[in-house]
């Protein structure tokens, strides 16, 4: 298996929150372990790293704080 992108990984960990939102709060180490667990070897924790900081810096998601760190979608702005 060829080693996905960054932009892959950070789709695939935007869906993953984006399913779980209301329900399951995911922390960075929770994404990073679902994302090993898809893609197997071929993907590692810099990667996992990679891609959240994308997933932040372009607004797709925040980190929200309550009582730790978790990685959420931004509230809608209405």
């Amino acid at each position: 298996m060829t080693e996905p992108s960054v932009d892959d990984v950070a789709n695939a960990m935007y869906e993953l929150v984006k399913s779980t939102q209301g329900k399951k709060n995911l922390k960075a180490m929770d994404l990073t372990k679902a994302m090993i667990e898809q893609y197997g070897d071929a993907c590692d924790k810099k990667t996992c790293k990679l891609a959240i900081r994308s997933l932040i810096d372009s607004g797709r998601c925040i980190y929200s704080y309550v009582g730790g760190s978790y990685v959420t979608l931004p509230p809608e702005s209405a």
